[in-house]
């Protein structure tokens, strides 16, 4: 017998891309993210390094076996509620973090039996 479907909460991905080496208050900057969330509570995020991109100055970045690392930018999303969303992105600007993001509606929920 299958279990009922339960339908998923509304919320918000938030994303922030950042250059992998970039710093902040003496952090690399994707960690500083991840940190700063927990601290404040936030249910969990990750960090999704990538293999090639380019950005507003349209440079191509890719990465290579022999290239120092820096260059490439890394992801760090968070599933959040929308309350949730708008706390750590006010964290983010009184911090005065320089960081790009994207906020994108979303449905979230867990499945299985650990649900």
């Amino acid at each position: 017998m299958t279990e009922p479907a339960q339908s998923g909460l509304p919320g918000e991905r938030l994303e922030f891309f950042v250059h992998e080496s970039a710093r902040h208050a003496g952090r690399l900057l994707y960690e500083w993210l991840l940190e700063e969330a927990r601290r404040i509570g936030l249910p969990g995020g990750s960090a999704f390094r990538a293999v090639a991109g380019f950005g507003r100055h349209g440079l191509l970045h890719e990465q290579h076996f022999f290239e120092l690392a820096g260059t490439l930018t890394v992801k760090v999303e968070f599933l959040l509620g929308t309350a949730e969303a708008e706390r750590l992105l006010t964290l983010v600007r009184e911090a005065g973090a320089a960081v790009v993001y994207a906020r994108h509606p979303v449905e979230f929920g867990l499945l299985g039996r650990d649900a």
